[in-house]
């Protein structure tokens, strides 16, 4: 009875806390995309804006990476988006990868702390399980590729990560080098949609789809493969 009773108590836990990152990360969205339209609208009120909060303004969007890395919930995209709109392609790749990185380290130091249970919070059951190959030592290579590769689910594997024996030193060189792929094509599309060059934003934003659809079909390919081992 007392197990019963503990499962269900942990189950109404996960609901809870799952609906707060829902509301949470809809209402960043929902902020974050009116910030970019009103930016976008008005040009003048965007350059006001990088004068008067300029390092502000870049410590503003490392916490809002942070923030995204750790709710997870947050699609990464229109935060690379607005990081080069913002900020160019080099400063706003370099301040994505340093909340990206800051966030990842959060995220693994408290797996590490509170384990599967803290994990469970945020991911279904189903997906865990499905990355459960990789807490062998020998796939640790395969978990840093996954990591590597556009279009994987970086959240769930910087929440996994935690769980496997992968050293801290190891997770903090592929976490922060692992994003650079998908974030350089982001924030150069953004920098491009800033500067108006329309032709430059969709050709950098094509090449981030294609790579990401290109890494959605390998990490599935890879996913099938070791479950049906």
């Amino acid at each position: 009875m007392e197990s019963e009773e503990r499962g269900k108590k942990l189950q109404k836990t996960r609901k809870v806390v799952r609906i707060i990152l829902i509301i949470l990360a809809l209402l960043f969205c929902a902020f974050l995309g009116y910030v970019i339209v009103k930016f976008a609208t008005n040009r003048e009120l965007f350059k006001t804006w990088m004068n008067d909060y300029g390092v502000l303004g870049a410590v503003i969007y490392v916490i809002m990476v942070i923030f995204q890395v750790i709710v997870a919930l947050v699609p990464g995209e229109p935060v690379e988006i607005a990081g080069g709109y913002a900020f160019g392609a080099i400063q706003g790749t370099v301040l994505y990868l340093i909340g990206s990185t800051i966030g990842s380290m959060i995220v693994f130091l408290l797996v590490r702390k509170y384990g599967i249970r803290l994990v469970e919070m945020v991911f279904s059951n189903k997906d865990i399980k499905g990355l459960e190959y990789l807490r062998n030592k020998k796939r640790e290579a395969i978990l840093i590729l996954l990591f590597v590769i556009p279009g994987t689910p970086k959240d769930l594997l910087c929440y996994f990560a935690g769980l496997t024996n992968i050293s801290t030193r190891i997770w903090l060189v592929v976490s922060s080098l692992g994003r650079i792929p998908s974030i350089v094509t982001s924030t150069i599309g953004g920098d491009a949609l800033e500067k108006s060059d329309y032709t430059w934003s969709i050709v950098a934003f094509s090449i981030a789809l294609t790579l990401s659809l290109i890494g959605i079909i390998i990490y599935k390919i890879m996913h099938k493969k070791h479950n049906e081992e």
